[in-house]
């Protein structure tokens, strides 16, 4: 078993910056592809970004790309998500994910690629 807390959700003023982290405990962490995705009300949950176990390879969406940033400390079994320059449109509920299946030190985006799941933070940009 994987469990999974995000942290650092909150709101902010646009502009403005936020850090969120995800804890993984349980199982070997450091081994895990993990990503950040993100649900706002009425839109489906999507991918803003993503790492493999490594941390050598990340993926953005268009919309994050240049703002955030993902970065893992595998050490501290920690996942991080820098969100710079935020705007309203960031307003939502993140979530990290952990995929424990796969054994290539690969990213992922799809949802059902991932196997576990943190319960949320919800983040809220005021323009």
């Amino acid at each position: 078993q994987v469990q999974l807390v995000e942290s650092g959700g909150g709101l902010v003023q646009a502009g403005g910056s936020l850090r969120l982290s995800c804890a993984g405990f349980g199982r070997t962490f450091s081994m895990y592809a993990m990503g950040w995705f993100r649900q706002a009300p009425g839109k489906e949950r999507e991918c803003v970004a993503a790492i493999n176990w490594s941390g050598g390879s990340t993926y953005y969406a268009g919309s994050v790309k240049g703002r955030f940033t993902i970065s893992r400390d595998n050490a501290k079994n920690t996942v991080y998500l820098q969100m710079n320059n935020l705007k309203p449109e960031d307003t939502a509920v993140y979530y990290c994910a952990a995929d424990t299946r796969s054994s290539g030190n690969y990213y992922y985006t799809r949802q059902y690629q991932y196997d576990y799941w943190g319960q949320g933070t919800q983040v809220t940009v005021s323009s």
